[in-house]
């Protein structure tokens, strides 16, 4: 294998990265284990950053967001039929939130260099609770597509939203480099504990109904959490350091080195993405809720476990990354994954869906802290922030469309075809990250030597 190869002779460089030798480094990380970068000096100083504090506030506002995440893509297909949505009209609101997302942070690539971090998870905060408040006051579907589309409310099990790059810029900037794909795997593991969490909680509307109150108040009253959730993250975030001027990055600007490498992962990073979105956690538990007549607080047990295992799966993903390199280890969980998915619509009973779920969730999300950390590596830290965005933008729009199409299979068969697509999909994208890494070059021009 050429890139096994190749990669074994790599020399050791400690020069910082510069135009010429930016694919180097970026081939060596793909296929390198975890600490073997040939570039050693990737990060700005860190006088501002030195502790673990940051570190530790981002791990808790992720968790925060995980959690009000967890319940409320479970909630929403529940809450929008409530109002006498269809399944298609579902879709349509799934699909707007995503494209939301999707837009805000193409906005935000664009001028997040002009802004400090903090100011920006800050005003994100503030919308994570306007967002919590409009759908409780409003109920007609075109202001509730409105709502979907500026808001931040999330109906995938993954991140999708405008937080994602900040804090992964912010986590990259503040975390070691030997220890950066250790804290991106914390960072996943947060956020899936907390989310599964946050799943379990999405049976509180049917115990509260059952004690007496309305269901429709049952059901707002999630929404109404999801926006003091927002209010909490804003006060973690306020206690973020700002950066002194004297040790703000000046570099911090669009992609200009990494260009044509962020470009073309961002190109493939959203192939994985649409099929993510045709099975997004909302259109998920309504496809379960319809083929096997489950409740919602079974629906939330299930997404519970499903959460805990991909939870410990990302620690798991740190030790292969060790051994095998980070996008070996994204390829190689990814692919019996995506097998298992399609395996999923063809089970002929619900406990045997169940375990395929199981299994498929304790493989298929150690692609998530590896890809983060290996986009953060490829990249010079000026431009980690508009990095992000651009592999998040084009993921968020190409998932948007996923729900959309998703729900109107649902409405022809209930079958799960949205299920069986993807995971094709899935397996498609995995084979091309492969050849297009195996395609970069393995070593350094000499004069970096």
């Amino acid at each position: 294998m050429r890139g096994c190869r190749s990669s074994a002779m790599l020399p050791r460089t400690a020069g910082v990265q510069t135009p010429r030798n930016l694919k180097g480094a970026a081939s060596a990380q793909a296929l390198l284990p975890v600490g073997k970068s040939p570039h050693r000096r990737l990060d700005l100083p860190r006088r501002h950053m030195s502790s673990t504090a940051p570190l530790r506030r981002l791990l808790v506002a992720r968790g925060l967001r995980a959690f009000g995440d967890g319940y409320i893509s479970l909630l929403l297909p529940v809450y929008l039929l409530s109002l006498g949505f269809s399944a298609f009209d579902v879709g349509i609101i799934a699909t707007a939130t995503l494209l939301g997302s999707g837009a805000l942070t193409l906005a935000l690539g664009l001028c997040a260099h002009r802004f400090r971090t903090r100011t920006l998870l800050l005003a994100a905060a503030a919308l994570m609770a306007a967002t919590g408040i409009s759908f409780v006051a409003v109920s007609g579907f075109w202001p509730l597509v409105v709502v979907a589309v500026v808001g931040t409310l999330n109906p995938s099990s993954g991140d999708v939203s405008v937080f994602l790059p900040l804090e992964h810029a912010m986590l990259a900037h503040a975390a070691p480099e030997q220890q950066r794909t250790s804290w991106f795997a914390r960072y996943s593991l947060v956020g899936a504990l907390m989310g599964a969490g946050g799943a379990v909680c999405a049976g509180l509307p049917q115990w509260l109904a059952a004690a007496g109150l309305a269901e429709a108040t049952a059901l707002k009253t999630m929404f109404v959490l999801y926006a003091l959730l927002g209010a909490a993250c804003a006060f973690v975030y306020r206690r973020l350091p700002a950066p002194p001027p004297a040790t703000t990055d000046k570099t911090a600007g669009p992609l200009r080195q990494s260009r044509r490498i962020v470009f073309t992962l961002a190109a493939l990073f959203s192939l994985d993405a649409f099929a993510g979105g045709l099975i997004v956690q909302s259109l998920l538990a309504l496809w379960l809720l319809e083929r096997f007549a489950l409740s919602i607080a079974t629906a939330g047990a299930i997404f519970f476990w499903t959460g805990v295992l991909s939870a410990f799966s990302y620690l798991v993903a740190v030790r292969i990354a060790n051994r095998i390199g980070l996008v070996y280890t994204m390829v190689f969980t990814h692919l019996p994954s995506s097998v298992l998915l399609i395996l999923v619509p063809f089970a002929p009973d619900l406990a045997t869906c169940i375990g395929l779920l199981l299994l498929r969730s304790a493989l298929s999300q150690m692609d998530v802290p590896t890809r983060s950390a290996f986009v953060m590596s490829i990249v010079p830290p000026g431009e980690r922030a508009a990095a992000a965005s651009v592999t998040s933008m084009p993921r968020s729009l190409a998932s948007a469309t996923g729900p959309l199409f998703a729900g109107y299979l649902l409405t022809l068969s209930g079958f799960g075809w949205p299920l069986v697509a993807a995971g094709a999909l899935k397996i498609v994208y995995d084979l091309l990250l492969l050849a297009f890494c195996r395609t970069l070059p393995t070593s350094s021009p000499p004069a970096d030597r």
